[in-house]
Formats: C-alpha cells, sequence, structure tokens
C-alpha cells in the first residue's frame, strides 16, 4: 500500500496524485514491479521501516508493506 507522508498528516495518494501529470491514467502513481517509476527512492525497506521515496513533485511516498508494519499485540 503506498501512502503520501506529510508534517503531521497521512495521505491516500489518490487525493495528491489525481492531478499529476505524472501519474497513470487512474489517478494513481506509476508503480511498476516493486519500484515508483515517478520518483526516486530515498530509503529501502527494513523489517521494521517501510521504503520511503520521493516524487518528482517532492511528496514523501511510504511503500507499506506487511514486513514493515508492526504486529500490535
Amino acid at each position: 500500500m503506498l501512502v503520501i507522508l506529510m508534517d503531521e498528516q497521512i495521505l491516500s495518494p489518490k487525493q495528491v496524485c489525481q492531478n499529476c501529470l505524472l501519474a497513470d491514467r487512474s489517478g494513481s502513481p506509476r508503480w511498476r514491479q516493486g519500484h515508483l517509476c515517478c520518483g526516486k527512492m530515498l530509503r529501502g525497506c527494513s523489517e521494521q521501516q517501510p521504503e520511503l521515496y520521493e516524487c518528482q513533485m517532492g511528496f514523501c511516498v511510504a511503500h507499506l508493506s506487511a514486513k514493515s508494519m508492526p504486529i500490535i499485540q
């Protein structure tokens, strides 16, 4: 799952990317084969941290996966 990280908010990519010229036809980020095609990687994922990207428009995009999300007991 991709999310946009702002100072004090987490936004859906649909809220940000739908007006971007670099988005795909559905207004979603260009996510292909595990990579954000419209941005660059800032940090790879680890066991506890998601992959972070910076899109060409300057937004921070996080790729949340099952292994980067802690289990709360």
